[in-house]
Formats: structure tokens, C-alpha cells, sequence
């Protein structure tokens, strides 16, 4: 059985190789994401707003992981076009499945201009 740190772990992996499928395997259905910029209450959704981020960014690059299950938080630097932006991600693992998601980042560079 995997731990929720395994299960974030994966789920990073996948996202940063462009593998969508594999990281839709690991959120619950109703996962409820909440960030800056957007709130989701379905994975497909989120999912959908992921694949256009991931379009752009150029890197990753992972700074810590700390947990305390069921839940996990992951900082990493994300490298885009836009901004090289600082992030936290935290989670909640429930059923062996992410079912909350929740992002801390500056989000004034990725504003449209106005």
C-alpha cells in the first residue's frame, strides 16, 4: 500500500514528464483544488487547466517534501516563459486517491496585463 508521500511523489513525477494519464489515475474524482488563479471541484477539470500550464513550463525544480498523513506538502520552483514562480502544493490523500489540492504561490506575473 503506498503512502501518501508515495502518492504525491507519483503524481509529481507524472506531471513533470507530461504524463496525464498516470496523474489522472491518482485523484479522487471530486478533488476540490483551490489556488490563487482558479478552484476546481472536479479532477477532469483541474486536470484540463493542468495540461495548458504544463504546455509552457520549462522545468521543475523540487526544493522539499514534508508530510504528516494524510497529508503532504511539496515546494518546488516552477521555470516558465512568464516567471521562475516559488510554489507550496498541499495535499490531502484520502482513499489512496488526492482529494484536496491546494496551491500557494505569487501569482501577479501570470495576471493579464491591465
Amino acid at each position: 500500500m503506498s503512502t501518501s508521500t508515495d502518492i504525491v511523489e507519483q503524481f509529481a513525477a507524472a506531471m513533470s514528464s507530461g504524463d496525464f494519464g498516470p496523474a489522472r489515475s491518482l485523484m479522487a474524482d471530486d478533488l476540490h483544488f483551490i489556488g490563487p488563479i482558479d478552484e476546481f471541484h472536479r479532477a477532469d477539470d483541474y486536470l484540463e487547466a493542468l495540461q495548458k500550464l504544463f504546455s509552457m513550463v520549462r522545468g521543475v525544480e523540487n526544493q522539499a517534501t514534508v508530510a504528516q498523513d494524510p497529508e503532504v506538502v511539496r515546494f518546488f520552483v516552477l521555470d516558465t516563459p512568464v516567471a521562475r514562480a516559488p510554489v507550496a502544493e498541499w495535499y490531502t490523500v484520502k482513499d489512496g486517491k488526492i482529494a484536496e489540492l491546494r496551491a500557494y504561490f505569487d501569482a501577479r506575473p501570470f495576471a493579464p496585463p491591465g
